[in-house]
């Protein structure tokens, strides 16, 4: 066992300053307390202390950053209650050891561990004097504690430099290396120097690291993990809102109004053809909500006539949330052509099992053979329907590619221009292709006095309200007088600028 767990002490800086000053029987224990996970690593020196880091935890968040960091060229010492037990889980290449040896081989340190287990930190307290602690810890809601995990920290070890940092990254994100949706690491401290010392390294591993000030927003940093979906909540409210009241709507003009006024139960088409008007109604209110915010601020800067002034909080909040109301639209839109695609095969269903509808169609055939008549081809009809069904494939492929311009992935690969062109001319092109889809699906039935049930206007009318005059206003936006002051004013031209007074306009330091 001795030769199994034996280190070479002479050849490497941390353990001859271990080893100084050590009896016989403190060196042993030391050296049974090191193991190398490398037979390798025995012929190859330690690298210097600025490029050697100690996590402490051997948990799946510290054996990540460990693996990250072995990848980025740092020397990596684990810091574990039970050195030999966790060896076989760690990364190859690192060392293990026990937590105050550990502490000791290198100056910036990871604490992988969480808050209830600090306490292990109280007894090295004179072995951290002048470390670098990287608090990594989350909870597991919000005011959990009455302090910040990274300040109780630091009240446990005072002489050390506590950073907050690297809590928003999750094991995987460590493991597969940064992307667009993980890149930004959040840190906080008190030490500029200590701070400076956990960008270069999170730096070094290919994350953009942000100085967000002082210890005392760690509290902050830790509620950001614990944040569910905070841009879509507004979407999805609005989504279930608008899904639910056109339901009901819907139910009382159709299912309530057939059972009431005709004494017919068809409640057995709520769960498919009911569902099937409201996908696309909500589907098309939603696209119009997420060009809506962008035509107003048009309309509000060309008012004031200045780009240098904030629009409304509300304002601001609707244009943040407009690609989570473009990809839940887009969800509705999937919905409604698969419900399409269901409803004559449930319909031959019917046909062939319900001895009802069996009945009908037979009867009705028999009457129209009996009568000698035949239904004539109206070509009216015919493209009516063709369009409608045309117009709803191409808006309906105009829609998946709004949705896949939308992924990180595809923006990397798309310059400015190419972005704003998809999103914001075929954006409006795909409002515009549905929007006509939903007109054609009404065709004659706008005139018709049976269409309006209890006096109510069918749900496919009051969908187009919105989309029509989000329609209307950007053509408005879109002439050439209105788009050349628009374009002016964007660019940094304001209304009555030539007149101010020459002295207004003098800068406030010559």
């Amino acid at each position: 066992m001795q030769k199994t767990f034996h280190c070479r002490i002479s050849t490497t800086e941390v353990f001859a300053c271990l080893c100084s000053g050590m009896t016989g029987q403190e060196r042993s224990e030391e050296k049974s307390e090191c193991m190398s996970l490398s037979p390798m690593m025995e012929a190859v020196p330690a690298p210097p202390e600025s490029e050697r880091v100690c996590v402490f935890g051997t948990g799946d968040l510290g054996r990540s950053l460990g693996l990250r960091l072995l990848q980025a060229g740092y020397g990596v010492v684990f810091g574990s209650r039970r050195p030999h037990s966790s060896s076989s889980l760690l990364p190859h290449g690192a060392q293990v050891l026990g937590h105050a040896a550990a502490s000791q081989s290198a100056h910036l340190i990871f604490i992988a561990v969480q808050r209830e287990h600090y306490d292990f930190l109280v007894p090295l307290a004179n072995q951290l004097k002048g470390k670098v602690l990287v608090d990594l810890s989350n909870n597991l809601r919000k005011n959990q504690y009455p302090e910040a995990n990274a300040e109780y920290l630091q009240s446990l070890v005072p002489g050390a430099e506590v950073v907050k940092g690297f809590n928003t990254l999750s094991a995987w994100s460590l493991q597969n290396g940064p992307s667009d949706a993980n890149r930004q690491v959040y840190i906080c401290g008190e030490s500029v120097e200590a701070k400076q010392a956990v960008i270069a390294v999170a730096t070094k591993l290919g994350f953009s690291a942000l100085d967000q000030g002082f210890l005392s927003v760690a509290r902050e940093l830790e509620d950001f993990p614990l944040r569910l979906f905070p841009q879509w909540r507004l979407p999805l409210r609005i989504s279930i809102g608008l899904s639910a009241a056109f339901f009901f709507y819907l139910l009382v003009r159709y299912v309530i109004y057939a059972y009431v006024t005709q004494g017919e139960d068809i409640s057995f088409r709520i769960m498919v053809s009911l569902a099937n008007q409201v996908c696309p109604i909500v589907s098309l209110i939603m696209l119009s909500l997420c060009y809506l915010p962008g035509v107003l601020a048009s309309f509000l800067q060309l008012y004031r006539g200045t780009k240098y002034r904030r629009f409304p909080d509300w304002l601001d909040r609707w244009m943040l949330c407009r690609k989570q109301l473009g990809l839940l639209s887009l969800g509705f839109a999937f919905l409604h052509v698969l419900y399409t695609l269901i409803i004559p095969i449930r319909s031959k269903v019917l046909i062939l099992f319900s001895g009802t509808l069996m009945f009908w169609v037979t009867e009705h055939t028999v009457s129209l053979i009996r009568e000698n008549r035949t239904t004539m081809f109206d070509t009216t009809t015919a493209w009516h329907d063709d369009s409608y069904l045309s117009l709803g494939i191409l808006g309906f492929g105009m829609y998946v590619l709004l949705g896949i311009t939308s992924l990180p992935s595809v923006i990397n690969a798309l310059s400015w221009r190419e972005f704003s062109f998809v999103q914001s001319k075929l954006g409006h092109l795909t409002l515009l292709l549905c929007t006509a889809h939903t007109y054609l699906y009404g065709w004659n039935r706008f005139l018709s006095s049976s269409t309006y049930k209890w006096y109510t206007p069918p749900g496919y009318m009051l969908c187009l309200v919105l989309p029509s005059v989000v329609l209307l206003l950007k053509l408005l936006l879109i002439t050439p007088c209105v788009d050349r002051t628009i374009t002016r004013i964007r660019q940094g031209w304001e209304r009555g600028a030539d007149q101010r007074n020459p002295k207004d306009s003098q800068p406030l330091i010559p």
